[in-house]
């Protein structure tokens, strides 16, 4: 049931008369499995060992061509309610960042903030910043635009075209691009499969917050399992088309 609930948007009415339960049993399950899902994520949402990040580093080298990196990094959109999580494309979400290993599987995140927020100001927030020099050691984050500043020298990011890159600049900035492929296709398998997530109707927060993180939790799961891809997008789920994205 619990499943179901994450992989589809079925009201608890639906729920209900789907597993042949009322819905306050139904409300009951999903309460109770959300909040041990939540209490496992830890086991299965961890930072990579000295040894993985060695690996990690190498995988990404063969990828993108860039030395020393250890993960991408990216802050998503997921659909939500309430006047304080309007976005400055004028839908309401609530924002999710996450660090991605080469396989996909989510090693960090952070969720929570409204959708306005900025991602460099969500990356400033999130406990990873406070700690990143433990964390990192001599070794790099991928990231986009957002987070071309001094603040963060931990993260190799692209240079914006002003239209006057040089050659060398361009290449970079393709490498960067094909470097962080791989932490666009997991948030986009993580809203293709569960799909609770592209309209988070709870007005709670707190329970947003659960969701999200109980989704990413069941991502790496899966993604253990052998499930790195998308059965219905085995070349990566779309999210060009994607008002939530």
């Amino acid at each position: 049931m619990f499943l179901w609930y994450l992989a589809n948007q079925n009201s608890f009415r639906e729920l209900s008369d789907k597993f042949d339960v009322s819905q306050g049993a139904a409300h009951k399950v999903i309460v109770e499995v959300l909040d041990l899902t939540c209490l496992l994520a830890s086991s299965f949402i961890t930072w990579p060992t000295h040894c993985e990040k060695r690996t990690n580093a190498v995988l990404f080298r063969r990828a993108c061509g860039i030395d020393g990196i250890v993960e991408p990094l990216m802050v998503a959109t997921l659909g939500s309610r309430g006047g304080d999580y309007l976005n400055r494309k004028s839908f309401y979400s609530i924002l999710l960042q996450g660090i991605v290993d080469d396989q996909g599987k989510f090693i960090d995140i952070f969720t929570g903030p409204p959708g306005r927020v900025h991602d460099s100001r969500m990356l400033r927030a999130s406990p990873f910043f406070e700690t990143w020099m433990q964390y990192m050691g001599q070794y790099k984050l991928l990231g986009d635009t957002a987070y071309i500043a001094q603040t963060y020298p931990f993260i190799i990011t692209p240079k914006r075209d002003n239209g006057a890159l040089t050659v060398d600049d361009q290449q970079l900035n393709a490498r960067i691009s094909r470097g962080r492929v791989v932490v666009e296709q997991a948030f986009g398998r993580l809203k293709c499969k569960w799909r609770r997530l592209r309209d988070l109707s709870n007005t709670r927060v707190d329970i947003m917050v659960k969701i999200i993180v109980a989704a990413c939790a069941l991502h790496n799961m899966c993604t253990g399992l052998g499930e790195g891809t998308c059965n219905e997008h085995p070349h990566g789920c779309p999210r060009e088309d994607d008002e939530n994205q």
